[in-house]
């Protein structure tokens, strides 16, 4: 296959992932609560967090649609379609982290059947966050 583009790095990290939530302030707290992050941006309809080299952008969804038309903005209970997955050292010892700072996991912690430990928890908006070590 050739490559064609001028542009080496394709496709390169992902710098930014954004995520449609109903309560932009509870999901905000939550954020800055559970994974102790400083708030980069925000404006009255976003908030952005950043987590290593990638950005992650909570949008009200209301101001969803604008972005993605004309695919449709999903309703929070609609289903997971996302996972976002976080390394860390030792996954039991930041469950207890987790649970002080009032998160509810809903699996977990658990070996898998390929090696890794994880567990999950979700945010206010519905996206599933596994921490995995």
């Amino acid at each position: 296959m050739t490559h064609t583009t001028s542009d080496t790095a394709w496709p390169g990290n992902i710098g930014a992932i954004t995520l449609f939530v109903e309560d932009l302030e509870a999901t905000k707290r939550f954020y800055v609560e559970v994974f102790d992050l400083p708030v980069t941006f925000e404006d009255d309809d976003s908030a952005v967090f950043g987590f290593g080299n990638t950005l992650i952008n909570l949008l009200r969804t209301a101001a969803a649609g604008e972005l993605i038309d004309p695919a449709p903005v999903a309703g929070p209970d609609s289903g997971s379609r996302v996972q976002l997955t976080l390394a860390v050292a030792d996954v039991d010892a930041k469950c207890e982290e987790l649970a002080a700072r009032g998160v509810t996991l809903l699996n977990g912690p658990m070996d898998r059947p390929w090696g890794i430990r994880t567990a999950s928890f979700r945010d206010p908006g519905g996206h599933i966050w596994e921490i995995a070590q």
